[in-house]
């Protein structure tokens, strides 16, 4: 439900008195940098080659890579689960799962081998976050994801609670390949096209980049301190 602003006008009408100008209402002229050199690292680069960028950063931020297609996709994440320890697991409620041939894995086959297995349901309010507290795995899909810092993009809404990436020991990934971009610059700009196109995006976007990792004044590095212990990120040849 989107909320209803109230007194906008009379609100910024006082903020722009207290510069002593009237309020600006025409639309404001992006600049023209001379240089964006943002637009310049990995401009040329190739998918395959953005995708050879990503393996290696992964090994910088202790995070396992996978590769498969749709036809090995079970497989492989059943295999990273079991690496894991099993469940409990938590999920998102997504359309895609089904359309990858996931629910007979999420649905049928780890529930008869006696592993819990929880899909996010809004309707259940904080019912879902002890769930995902409880749970040993967390699968998500990143949207958008940064080959140059090995971040994947993840959009919350009713059904792809924030939680599910976070608050599980250990972490799982899917990466359609069609959603790697060479880094942050061109991440914004599709967020931006989806905004112009549709009118909206999700209000809570997270940026995750490999497993919680902290450092102390020494530079200390401890991972798992405020999130997953473990991540792994398989990338799915959606092309």
């Amino acid at each position: 439900m989107k909320g209803t602003i109230q007194n906008r006008d009379e609100f910024l009408d006082q903020i722009a008195n207290q510069f002593g100008r009237p309020r600006i209402t025409s639309p404001i002229e992006k600049p023209k940098w001379k240089f964006q050199p943002q637009y310049e690292v990995l401009k040329n680069a190739s998918l395959d080659e953005l995708v050879e960028v990503l393996k290696e950063q992964c090994t910088k931020i202790h995070t396992k890579l996978y590769e498969t297609n749709l036809n090995g996709l079970k497989g492989t994440i059943a295999e990273i689960v079991a690496n894991y320890g099993g469940g409990p697991i938590v999920t998102w409620k997504d359309e895609r799962f089904s359309k990858w041939g996931l629910d007979s894995l999420f649905k049928k086959e780890w529930p008869e081998q006696c592993m819990n297995v929880y899909e996010w349901d809004y309707t259940k309010g904080e019912e879902n976050i002890h769930k995902a507290e409880m749970a040993n795995v967390g699968i998500t899909i990143s949207e958008i994801t940064l080959a140059e810092s090995g971040t994947v993009v993840l959009f919350s809404d009713k059904d792809k609670g924030r939680t599910v990436s976070f608050l599980p020991a250990t972490y799982i990934a899917l990466i359609p390949k069609s959603s790697i971009v060479p880094r942050m610059t061109q991440a914004a700009l599709k967020m931006r096209d989806m905004y112009q196109r549709n009118g909206e995006i999700a209000s809570c976007v997270n940026f995750i980049t490999g497993p919680s990792n902290s450092a102390d004044i020494e530079l200390n590095l401890v991972v798992g301190v405020h999130g997953p212990v473990k991540a792994s990120y398989i990338i799915i040849n959606d092309l």
